[in-house]
Parts: structure tokens; sequence; C-alpha cells
């Protein structure tokens, strides 16, 4: 059965603009397929103050993401070094 995929209004006009043209097609096609599809199967569930969040890892970018009945919320599109921080910023704002 397929997910609807919603974004979150940063995801487009901070994340996206940061990576470049060829791995944003991936990361799109990553998505599309495996949080599309089987969310649970292809996703990390991450830990601590995160834990009702999920991770999906594309290269050194993470899609983190929340599942929500047949609905995949994507939070962030972040560079792994920095999403920890920012996603924690974004989700308290």
């Amino acid at each position: 059965m397929p997910y609807t995929l919603v974004y979150h209004p940063d995801v487009r006009s901070e994340d996206l603009p940061k990576i470049s043209r060829n791995m944003r097609e991936r990361i799109a096609r990553a998505i599309e397929t495996r949080l599309g599809t089987e969310p649970q199967r292809y996703g990390e569930p991450l830990r601590r103050t995160l834990k009702v969040y999920w991770k999906l890892r594309v290269g050194d970018y993470r899609v983190v993401f929340k599942i929500v009945g047949l609905e995949v919320r994507i939070y962030g599109i972040i560079h792994r070094r920095e999403v920890y921080e920012r996603i924690g910023r974004r989700l308290a704002g």
C-alpha cells in the first residue's frame, strides 16, 4: 500500500537548495521508492529525544521522517554532520 509523502516547508526552502542537483535526484528516488512503499523496512528508528522519528540514510545525507498512519512526514534532509543539531531545533520550533 503506498504512503503519502508530506514535506515540512523548511525542506524545500532550507535543505534542498544546499544539496547538489545529482544528490537531490538520488535522494528523491530513494524517498519515492523506499519511503513511499515501505518506510519501516528501509528506515531506522531514532533514539532518545527523537524516538518517535525515523531516518533514512542516502549517502552523507539523512532524511528524518515520522510515520503517521499511511502518511510519511518528512521533516528534514540534512547532511550527517549537522542533522541532529538542526532537526532538534526544527522540531522544537
